[in-house]
């Protein structure tokens, strides 16, 4: 079973990883105005699965939105190189300053976005553990002796295992 801490990671890394991608598809798309091809997309999700997959296996408690934020602008930048490698076409990699902005904004609001959502659901997590034990209380616990009582006598060997001297564990008794 895993951590609470573990998979809001994991969480963490499937939205940055997704968001990674879906900015660079869409300011590809507002660059270009064209659809990317299927090698391009292949690169583009292996990219950015490798980024979510980075970002979730890291455990950066002190610096956690920095590290996020840094990660999803990686991933934007890995996913626009994966998007212009493969294009048909290749427009070359013009960062016009309007183009900069953009990604930065996206980059601080999705960093905002999935940190909001991963605060939320460890509240929601807290909220829930303390509910549910008062929704139903636990059941008691019944604990009886078992009592054995043998219902025929014993035999006849293992009266002969009982009085012997040596008993059944041990070495042989020397001659």
């Amino acid at each position: 079973m895993s951590t609470p801490k573990a998979t809001f990671a994991r969480m963490r890394g499937a939205f940055a990883g997704s968001i990674s991608a879906a900015v660079s598809v869409a300011a590809h798309a507002a660059g270009d105005g064209m659809a990317p091809t299927e090698s391009s997309v292949v690169l583009l999700v292996l990219a950015c699965a490798a980024v979510g997959a980075v970002s979730a296996t890291t455990l950066a408690d002190r610096h956690a939105t920095w590290f996020l934020a840094a990660s999803l602008a990686l991933g934007q930048v890995i996913g626009h190189t994966a998007l212009t490698v493969g294009a048909v076409n290749h427009h070359g990699s013009q960062l016009s300053p309007a183009m900069v902005a953009a990604h930065a904004v996206a980059v601080g609001v999705a960093t905002v976005l999935i940190l909001a959502g991963e605060r939320g659901c460890t509240l929601a997590v807290a909220a829930l553990s303390r509910i549910i034990p008062l929704l139903r209380p636990p059941l008691p616990v019944v604990a009886c002796a078992a009592v054995c009582v043998p219902t025929s006598p014993p035999t006849l060997a293992r009266w002969l295992l009982v009085g012997s001297s040596i008993g059944t564990r041990g070495p042989p008794h020397p001659a």
